[in-house]
């Protein structure tokens, strides 16, 4: 009796590149397992490794997960800076930079204004 295998991809990007590996891997295997097996520690040694997080298509998981034929491991880099901090700043940037005059005349009452003395 033949042991059934999966194949399964892990994948990293970094910002100028993206590394990936195809493997087969024995059924049942875990993200973890295909981790190992892949060698991401070893070619990327610089990876925080205390931060680690994996998904398999877009959806985070644990290490202890178990793996089906054809899925995708994807490896996450850690964020530099955190979102909501990041929307927040933009948003103050664009209230001190967007604001009118509060005292400018809107156009459609000034052109009423202008026919109504019948200066055009």
């Amino acid at each position: 009796m033949e042991t059934e295998a999966i194949a399964v991809q892990v994948v990293y990007a970094e910002p100028g590149s993206a590394w990936q590996a195809d493997l087969r891997l024995p059924a049942r295997s875990t993200v973890e397992q295909a981790l190992r097996a892949s060698r991401f520690a070893r070619l990327f040694p610089n990876y925080p490794y205390d931060s680690l997080k994996v998904g398999v298509y877009g959806q985070e998981c644990a290490l202890d997960r178990v793996l089906a034929d054809g899925d995708r491991i994807e490896i996450y880099r850690p964020l530099v800076f955190d979102p909501m901090e990041s929307r927040r700043r933009r948003a103050a940037h664009r209230k001190a930079f967007m604001t009118k005059p509060k005292n400018r005349p809107r156009r459609r009452k000034a052109r009423l204004a202008a026919a109504l003395s019948g200066d055009e």
